[in-house]
C-alpha cells in the first residue's frame, strides 16, 4: 500500500543527503551561488525572487530536511488514527516549504514569502486539535509573529529608496534610515525566536501535536530568528548590542529558571528550546556568528530527538504530559528511554557529547569578550540551570514507579525507533563532525584552570540542585509563597502579554466602537428613543390613565417623531 508519509520522507531524507554534500563542496571550495529572477521592474527597483546557495544555507536546509525526514517519519505512526492526517501532512510540508524559502533568500522580498508563511502555517498548525486552549495559544502565537511580520514590511518601505532589497550588499552605517532598520530586523527576529519580551507564544504553542512541537522547535520556526541575526551579523557589530545582548541573556536565565518549576514535560523541552535560543542569539550578539550557527546545526538534532522521545511516551501514558503522574519508564521503553537519556545529557553539555562541543566553545569565547561580571554570572547560572531541569526531568519520567494506574499499553512502533535512532546518531556525531567541518582549524582557547573548570562545576552543581528541587517537590511540599510564584510563572510575563493587554483593548474598543463607529444617530435611536418610551409607558402606568384619547395623542406623537428622524 502506498504510503504519502513514507514517500515524504524518503524523498526529504534524499535532499537533505544531497543539500549536505553541496554545502560540504562550498566549504571546501569556498564557492557561493546566487540565483536571481526578476519578476518586474518598478521605478529602477526590481522585485526579485532570489537564492544563494552557500555552505551556511546548504548545511541548515539539510539539517532541517533530514529532521523533517525523520519526523514525517515517524508521524506516519503517531497520526495513524487521526481521520485528519493528510491534511496534517499537507501542512507540515507547506512549513517545511516556508522555512526552506526563508533560508535560501538573501533577499527581504523572498525572505517575506518564507517568514510570513512561517507564521501562518504555525497558527494552523497550533489550533490542529480544535479545542479551548489551541484556539487561544494559536492567537497568541501568530498575534505576536504579526509584530515580526510588521517590521520587516516596515523595513522593506524603507529599503525601496535604495534600489533594491538585497541586505547582503549593504553597509547600513552609509545612509540616514540604517539604524531603524537594523532595529527593525532585530524586532523581527525577537519576535520569531521568542526573546524577551515575546517569550510568551512559545510554551504555548504546545498546544501542537507533538510530531510538530518536535520540527518547530528544533530546526524551524524559532531558529529562523537566530538565522537572520547571524545573516544580517556583518552590520549588527556597526552598532552597540549591549542592550540587545542583555536581553537575550535574560531570556536564557528566565526560561532555565521557569524549566525547574514546571510539571508538563512539552513545556519543560519548550523552555530548553527558549533557554537555547537566548545562548545563540547572546554569542552572535557578542560577535560570533559561526559558533552560533554552529549550536543552532547541533541543538536541532537533540532537541528533536527529545521531542519524539517524549510523545511516545506521552503516547503510551494514556496522553498524560505531567511528569508527576509518569515515572519508571525506563523499565517499559528501554529503547525510548536510552535515546532520551542520549539527548538530555547531550542538551546538558555533557563531555564529547554533541551538545558540548559547541556550548564549550560558547563558554569560552564568552570569557574572552570585554563584557560585564553580571553577563558573565548569568550565562553561567543558566548553564547550570540547563542541568538542573534536565537531571530533573529525568528523576520524573525514567527513575522510580509510573504514577498514572496499574494498567498501561506500552509499545515501541518500528518507524519510531528508526527515526530515534538516526536522531541518536546525530546527537552523538553531530558535534565532532561539524566541529571538522565547519573550522578550518583547531580552534586553541588559552584561560585559566579554574575558568576552564567553571562551566563543569556549574554542570554538576546544576545537576545536583536539580535533583533537590525534584525531592522537594516529589515529597509534596505546598509552597504558596510569592516568590516561587513569581519564578514558576516566568516572571508574569505570559499575564503581562495577554491579559493586561487584552482587557484595557477590548474595553476601550467596545467603548469607541460604541461612540464612534455606531455614530451618534445609531446611539439616540437606539438607546434614548426607546428609553423615552420606557418613561412615558412608566408614566401612564403610575396614574392609570386609561383615557383613549391620550393614548391616541402619544401614538400620533411618536408617529411623527420616527418619520422626521
Amino acid at each position: 500500500m502506498f504510503n504519502l508519509y513514507n514517500f515524504w520522507s524518503l524523498f526529504f531524507l534524499f535532499l537533505s543527503v544531497c543539500f549536505f554534500l553541496l554545502g560540504f563542496n562550498y566549504l571546501y571550495y569556498d564557492y557561493c551561488l546566487l540565483i536571481d529572477w526578476e519578476i518586474f521592474n518598478f521605478n529602477s527597483c526590481g522585485v526579485v525572487m532570489t537564492f544563494i546557495f552557500d555552505w551556511m544555507s546548504s548545511f541548515f536546509v539539510s539539517g532541517v530536511l533530514m529532521i523533517s525526514s525523520m519526523v514525517i517519519l515517524y508521524s506516519s505512526s503517531y497520526m495513524a488514527l487521526d481521520i485528519n492526517k493528510n491534511r496534517f501532512l499537507l501542512i507540515v510540508l507547506f512549513f517545511i516549504f516556508s522555512m526552506i524559502m526563508m533560508v535560501l533568500s538573501p533577499n527581504l522580498i523572498s525572505i517575506l514569502l518564507g517568514w510570513d508563511g512561517l507564521g501562518l502555517v504555525s497558527y494552523c498548525l497550533v489550533i490542529y486539535y480544535g479545542n479551548y486552549k489551541s484556539f487561544n495559544a494559536g492567537m497568541l502565537t501568530i498575534m505576536v509573529n504579526r509584530v515580526g511580520d510588521v517590521a520587516i514590511l516596515l523595513s522593506i518601505s524603507i529599503l525601496l529608496n535604495e534600489g533594491s532589497w538585497y541586505f547582503i550588499y549593504y553597509n547600513y552605517m552609509s545612509f540616514e534610515l540604517g539604524n531603524i532598520v537594523l532595529l527593525l530586523i532585530v524586532l523581527s527576529s525577537f519576535t520569531k525566536s521568542a526573546q524577551v519580551p515575546f517569550s510568551s507564544w512559545l510554551p504555548a504553542a504546545m498546544a501542537a501535536p507533538t510530531p510538530v512541537s518536535s520540527l518547530v522547535h528544533s530546526s524551524t520556526l524559532v531558529t529562523a530568528g537566530v538565522y537572520l541575526m547571524i545573516r544580517f551579523n556583518d552590520y549588527l557589530m556597526g552598532y552597540n548590542m549591549t542592550f540587545f545582548l542583555f536581553l537575550s541573556v535574560m531570556t536564557m536565565f528566565i526560561s532555565g529558571l521557569f524549566a525547574n518549576f514546571e510539571f508538563d514535560i512539552k513545556s519543560v523541552i519548550a523552555l530548553s528550546t527558549l533557554s537555547q535560543l537566548g545562548l545563540m542569539m547572546s554569542i552572535c550578539f557578542i560577535g560570533y556568528p559561526v559558533v552560533s550557527f554552529f549550536h543552532l546545526l547541533i541543538h536541532a538534532f537533540f532537541k528533536a530527538l527529545l521531542f519524539l522521545c517524549a510523545g511516545l511516551i506521552i503516547h503510551c501514558l494514556n496522553d498524560c504530559q505531567d511528569i508527576r503522574y509518569m515515572g519508571g519508564v525506563s523499565g517499559m521503553l528501554p529503547y525510548t528511554s536510552s535515546c532520551f537519556s542520549i539527548a538530555n545529557l547531550s542538551l546538558c553539555g555533557l563531555p564529547f557529547m554533541s551538545g558540548f562541543y559547541s556550548k564549550d566553545l560558547i563558554v569560552e569565547f564568552m570569557s574572552l569578550s570585554m563584557f560585564n561580571g553580571m553577563i558573565y554570572l548569568l550565562f553561567f547560572i543558566s548553564l547550570g540551570l540547563t542541568a538542573s531541569y534536565s537531571l530533573r526531568l529525568l528523576y520524573y519520567v525514567m527513575f522510580g514507579y509510573i504514577n498514572l494506574s496499574s494498567f498501561n499499553s506500552f509499545n515501541e512502533d518500528l518507524s519510531m525507533m528508526f527515526s530515534m535512532i538516526i536522531l541518536s546518531f546525530m546527537g552523538i556525531m553531530s558535534g565532532s563532525m561539524f566541529t571538522w567541518l565547519i573550522f578550518p582549524y583547531p580552534i586553541l582557547v588559552f584561560i585559566p584552570v579554574s575558568m576552564k573548570l567553571l562551566p563543569l562545576s556549574f554542570v554538576l552543581l546544576g545537576g545536583i540542585l536539580g535533583y533537590e528541587i525534584s525531592l522537594f517537590m516529589y515529597n509534596n511540599v505546598m509552597w504558596d509563597n510569592i516568590l516561587l510564584y513569581f519564578c514558576s510563572s516566568m516572571w508574569f510575563m505570559p499575564f503581562i502579554n495577554t491579559f493586561s493587554l487584552s482587557s484595557i483593548g477590548l474595553s476601550s474598543s467596545f467603548y469607541y466602537l460604541k461612540m464612534m463607529e455606531v455614530s451618534w444617530g445609531e446611539s439616540i435611536i437606539s438607546f434614548l428613543f426607546p428609553s423615552y418610551l420606557i418613561y412615558l409607558s412608566s408614566i401612564f402606568i403610575n396614574y392609570q390613565f386609561n383615557n383613549l384619547s391620550i393614548i391616541f395623542c402619544t401614538f400620533l406623537l411618536i408617529s411623527l417623531m420616527i418619520i422626521f428622524i
